[in-house]
């Protein structure tokens, strides 16, 4: 496991993995921890820089609300086993092994806490796909699988106080009242964290983003 201490780093050692095969990068860390800010960083910045790359989050591969209402799953949105990680595995070993057309990828849409299919369009020439989730590293069910499919996997560690600080403010964002946001944190976000936390040293890489002047609000 490496430490990043340069953002100029970061995109030469994406340029480096580039072979013949699309590389994916995925950026796991706890909820809050900033991964979509750094996800969207990473592939519009080596887009700009000529590399053509496109953000897959993670997040489209929550599972419906009325399928979680139908496994008593929905008060705990957001924990390992409310994403389809099968689903997820398989659109990134195609995203890995095929380029002859366009895939187009789910994405979550927050205004109505939703997955809407059929949202992000993954071009052939997209050389580099970045992906965000908070289990890539995890060693259960589908999960190994997935981090296999990917060509690395970092891990966005972010002071703790600053994380928390912008967990709640999403939430409160996103029409939870300030106190239903601390409890929901306290109570759903912070138990998926520990076990989130748990898998950091099979990263190869380990980024706090906000040290590197990258980090802001995401998840």
């Amino acid at each position: 496991m490496d430490f990043a201490d340069d953002p100029q780093a970061l995109l030469d050692r994406v340029k480096a993995l580039a072979s013949d095969r699309r590389v994916l990068i995925g950026i796991a860390g706890c909820p809050g921890a900033g991964k979509t800010t750094a996800a969207a960083w990473l592939a519009r910045t080596l887009a700009a820089g000529g590399t053509p790359a496109v953000q897959v989050p993670m997040d489209g591969f929550h599972l419906a609300n009325a399928e979680l209402v139908r496994l008593g799953r929905r008060g705990r949105k957001g924990a390992i086993d409310t994403f389809d990680g099968h689903g997820y595995r398989a659109l990134l070993e195609r995203l890995a092994a095929d380029r002859s057309a366009v895939v187009y990828a789910p994405q979550y849409d927050r205004r109505v806490e939703e997955p809407v299919a059929g949202s992000i369009a993954v071009p052939p020439e997209a050389e580099v796909v970045v992906t965000e989730g908070n289990y890539l590293l995890d060693a259960e069910g589908p999960w190994p699988a997935v981090c296999a499919a990917l060509t690395e996997v970092w891990y966005c560690e972010t002071p703790e106080p600053l994380r928390l600080e912008r967990l709640i403010a999403r939430h409160e964002r996103f029409g939870k009242t300030p106190e239903h946001a601390r409890r929901w944190v306290a109570e759903v976000d912070e138990r998926n964290a520990e076990r989130i936390r748990a898998n950091r040293d099979r990263a190869d890489l380990v980024v706090d983003f906000d040290a590197l002047g990258i980090g802001g609000p995401g998840s």
